[in-house]
């Protein structure tokens, strides 16, 4: 019996087991089973080759890749978007590789992918699915992609978005593995948990840690505790965009707005909706605007700097150019972040608000 054919077995008989605090044990063990396969499946893959990969430069101040199925209207949504050429037709397969466009909104240069449709089996390779989920791990948003006709792919994509190791919205536990010579394991926890300490141990055996100091600081489950074990996870934003919604009747609308509580209902084609995606998409990026003084000078309100919500002075300092983090002596904020106006900083780790002012002092 081959990896994959073992994976299916295994997830078969969890499958027909109901879980409950008497199967909890016999989940994390046949779970870690699973993610260990999978692992030694995906290391021979790489080994074998695995499919030639893409390669799309980053740009502008975040990237969003457009995940769906075949057809599902990728393409003539990034050209609503950003005004990208991007070949349409009414047949599954148009776009062949990485077709790139950049929205530019707020301020904020967004870099948005379209990439061939995957399917069902992307997550093994079925379809060039390993390239494009490949270009899911890279992203700092995924906007799932559903049809209006087939709401049901929505599942599907998170499946093989899932398989390749995306977890979405969500963010990393917060739990701490140090590994050591001997001594065996110790598993300690700051918080109440739903899995005992035995099948915790019992999914470590699995992946051969025997011997190591585990603190666990979040609620947690048998998945997320695999994962930290792992640790080759990628945590990322999503939103889910119904397109082709002008073809839903108001009933079926209501009835996917109930199922899958998407983001938003749009039309590429009629530019439904177009203008709110972009405030989505902005939104979810979780952005602010940091606006530069010069000394002795008043500040440039005109175009901001765009950096991520939880951005520090340090942050700043090294988009500017490397030599500030080096050379920063002390800076000047106005804003939100400070005490009051012009107030004087002399560390680097502050985390900043929107629409804060900085005037950077360098030596």
């Amino acid at each position: 019996m081959d990896a994959k054919q073992e994976i299916k077995e295994l997830e078969d008989n969890l499958k027909n087991t109901q879980y409950n605090k008497a199967t909890e044990h016999y989940f994390g063990v046949i779970k870690a089973k699973i993610a260990r396969l999978r692992e030694k499946q995906e290391k021979r893959s790489s080994a074998s080759g695995g499919g030639e990969g893409w390669f799309q430069k980053k740009a502008g101040d975040a990237t969003a890749i457009i995940l769906g199925f075949p057809s599902v209207g990728k393409s003539t949504l990034l050209n609503a978007l950003t005004g990208t050429k991007s070949k349409t037709a009414a047949y599954a397969f148009t776009t062949l590789t990485v077709i790139p466009g950049t929205l530019t909104y707020k301020g904020a240069k967004i870099q948005i992918l379209d990439v061939p449709g995957i399917i069902e089996g992307a997550a093994e390779g079925k379809g060039r699915g390993k390239e494009v989920l490949g270009m899911v791990r890279n992203s700092d948003l995924i906007v799932i992609l559903v049809e209006a006709q087939h709401p049901e792919h929505r599942r599907a994509i998170l499946k093989e978005i899932y398989d390749v190791g995306v977890r979405v919205d969500q963010r990393a536990p917060d739990v701490k593995i140090s590994k050591r010579m001997k001594g065996g394991l110790d598993i300690a926890s700051t918080v109440p948990l739903e899995v005992d300490f035995d099948t915790l141990k019992s999914i470590c055996k699995e992946f051969r840690l025997i011997n190591a100091d585990i603190v666990i600081r979040d609620k947690i489950n048998i998945d997320q505790f695999i994962d930290v074990i792992e640790g080759n996870r990628v945590y990322i934003p999503s939103v889910t965009v119904i397109a082709k919604s002008d073809l839903l009747t108001l009933e079926k609308a209501q009835q996917i707005k109930e199922e899958l509580k998407p983001d938003l209902f749009v039309s590429a084609q009629t530019g439904m909706n177009i203008n709110k995606m972009k405030d989505i998409i902005y939104d979810s990026l979780k952005f602010m605007r940091i606006y530069l003084k010069e000394i002795n000078k008043k500040p440039d309100m005109e175009e901001p700097m765009i950096v991520r919500s939880d951005s520090t002075i340090e942050d700043i300092c090294r988009k500017i150019h490397k030599d500030f983090v080096r050379k920063f002596k002390y800076v000047r904020i106005w804003g939100k972040t400070a005490k009051f106006p012009g107030q004087t900083l002399r560390h680097k780790d502050k985390r900043l608000a929107d629409c804060d002012i900085l005037e950077i002092h360098i030596k």
